[in-house]
């Protein structure tokens, strides 16, 4: 395995007096572009299938396996405690976890904006390489086109992943039965936040950082503890309201939550207020739900508390029989009410 990326002696392995700029490569080709894969993505995302430079990566792969893909669209490209580079790892071994699966390689398509400084695309690339060599994956292909000037705002990323699948039994709302209890990892809301206080020019008495990590270490020691993981599921768009909803309708169960056992951090709390946001509404990119039988709940809860990624793990609900609302919840006053999915997109471009 290579040495560990570290961003803070790297510098851009293009010469920026010469090529300060992404420029149009027309026809995808040219020596600019040359550059681009060899010393930059080359050197960032080396391994011996990358290494190969075909036009396809060769994997000896075998059992069931899972596939996810994704595009991350996130604005502003840097953001306290992530960027889009690290997000567009984080985002896809987190999906491919929740299908109880271990994330093994991934693949890498940049969409450049003409003009883009080669030091900020560099940054994006450094932060993704490290962010996947933290991960434990390999990203083995990619591809990369430039767009004109104006419009791809700056860089979009897509990303696709295989891992192989540990879980012994389906991970999914098909195997949801009413009695489950709902477990959560942390708190919740920050990623969202973080990015709109950026975007607003919001400060706040403390940092509020993005929850963005990999969780698929976590849910690798679940599975190797044996705990029986019905469904998983990643809090992202649509935060805790849309991942139990959608849980609740694709299993054909109903859902109850208790708000006041869901963390929400006092500052994160106080910025919803501000913006007028629901913090259940509101993304997170290190956040996941796991639904388990109600006898297997203190074993798993210990377990996930043990682990950094869950050491913020709390009880937050339980799997009922389907009822007309897919979602109740009994609220901070002790209220109970209905948790529907957001209308629209509350948060444009948060990953």
């Amino acid at each position: 395995m290579p040495e560990p990326l570290d961003l803070t002696s790297l510098a851009c392995p293009v010469p920026l007096q010469r090529y300060p700029h992404v420029l149009m490569a027309h026809g995808g080709g040219g020596k600019l572009m040359q550059r681009l894969i060899e010393e930059m993505f080359g050197r960032a995302f080396s391994n011996p299938i990358l290494d190969r430079r075909h036009d396809s990566a060769l994997l000896d792969l075998s059992g069931p396996l899972a596939f996810t893909t994704d595009s991350f669209v996130v604005r502003p490209l840097f953001f306290p405690g992530g960027d889009l580079g690290s997000l567009a790892v984080h985002g896809t071994v987190n999906d491919l976890a929740m299908a109880g699966a271990e994330p093994l390689y991934l693949s890498a398509g940049f969409i450049l904006e003409e003009g883009l400084p080669m030091e900020t695309l560099w940054r994006l690339v450094a932060s993704m390489a490290q962010a996947a060599q933290a991960a434990g994956v390999q990203i083995v292909t990619g591809d990369t086109k430039v767009v004109e000037r104006g419009k791809g705002d700056g860089v979009y990323i897509n990303t696709a992943g295989i891992g192989r699948v540990l879980s012994p039994t389906p991970v999914g709302p098909e195997s949801v039965r009413p009695g489950d209890v709902i477990l959560l990892n942390g708190d919740v809301g920050r990623h969202g936040i973080a990015i709109m206080a950026v975007r607003e020019g919001l400060e706040f008495e403390s940092a509020i950082e993005s929850d963005s990590a990999s969780v698929a270490g976590l849910v690798g020691v679940l599975l190797r503890e044996g705990i029986p993981l019905h469904c998983l599921r990643d809090i992202t768009r649509g935060g805790l309201a849309s991942a139990t909803n959608e849980i609740a309708q694709a299993g054909r169960v109903g859902i109850h939550l208790d708000e006041r056992s869901v963390p929400v951090r006092e500052d994160v709390m106080g910025a919803c207020e501000i913006l007028g946001f629901d913090p259940l509404s509101v993304a997170c990119e290190g956040r996941f739900l796991a639904i388990v039988p109600a006898e297997a709940a203190d074993v798993a809860l210990a377990v996930m508390r043990a682990d950094p990624m869950g050491d913020g793990a709390t009880v937050i609900g339980e799997v009922t029989e389907a009822t007309s609302a897919p979602v109740t919840l009994t609220s901070r006053i002790g209220a109970r009410r209905i948790l529907d999915m957001v209308t629209g997109e509350q948060l444009p471009r948060i990953c």
